[in-house]
């Protein structure tokens, strides 16, 4: 039993050295947090189907292991799960919002894209405090790419959303667009994103979910509308 104790614990330092060099290499800087997979419980130990198996790998998720952690830094993270370790930098992914299949059914998942251009399904469940981690990422996200985008568009820049878009002086998607001054409000309502302007609601038929960068989208649209509003 000590034997068994010892190599976990030697598994467990050689797994850490090996994601504190890759976070070193991806300028990373501190750790602030760990997520590990949660423990199975005994009567759940049985590996998922072939077929779950296939259409977890087809979303590009992981199936995740008893080892399998999530480490939080400065600027960015690290996903490990087997033998791979994912690098993901805040001020340069991706992040959508996604719902998706897992063993245990259907949940939601953050789907980042890491340093290699590579696609990360970070699903709830998948490693402990779902909540905590998934709100410290999306505010992290904002928070390295939110001034930069502002700063863009105060030069004249149009950021686009996957069919949304903002300027300095509007938002809109494919059909329509509204002045800062006009908006109130931008939300996600029901799953679409909807807009408050002259005191009600426009739902636009643009779902949420798979909107790149949504969370920094709704930052800047936050940003601006207030704006907007002082202007008035």
């Amino acid at each position: 039993m000590s034997g068994a104790a010892d190599d976990r614990e030697r598994a467990e330092e050689l797994l850490l050295a090996r994601i504190s060099a890759t976070a070193g290499r991806a300028r990373l800087g501190r750790r602030r947090a760990t997520y590990r997979a949660p423990p199975t419980e005994p009567w759940r130990r049985r590996p998922a189907t072939a077929r779950v198996r296939r259409l977890l790998r087809a979303d590009g998720g992981v199936v995740t292991s008893p080892g399998a952690r999530l480490d939080l830094y400065q600027h960015g993270l690290t996903a490990a799960v087997g033998r791979t370790i994912h690098v993901v930098r805040f001020d340069t992914t991706v992040v959508r919002r996604r719902t998706v299949l897992t063993s245990r059914g259907v949940t939601g998942a953050l789907v980042l894209v890491d340093v290699h251009g590579e696609r990360v399904v970070l699903r709830c469940g998948d490693f402990a405090r779902s909540q905590e981690w998934w709100s410290v990422i999306c505010g992290a996200v904002v928070a390295a790419q939110a001034p930069r985008a502002l700063a863009a568009l105060r030069q004249g820049a149009r950021l686009a959303f996957g069919p949304l878009w903002v300027t300095a002086d509007a938002v809109g998607s494919a059909r329509t667009s509204l002045r800062w001054t006009q908006v109130q409000r931008v939300e996600v309502r029901n799953g679409c994103v909807a807009v408050r302007a002259d005191g009600r609601w426009l739902v636009w038929s643009t779902a949420a979910s798979g909107i790149p960068n949504l969370c920094v989208f709704q930052a800047l649209t936050e940003h601006l509308a207030r704006a907007g509003r002082d202007d008035d």
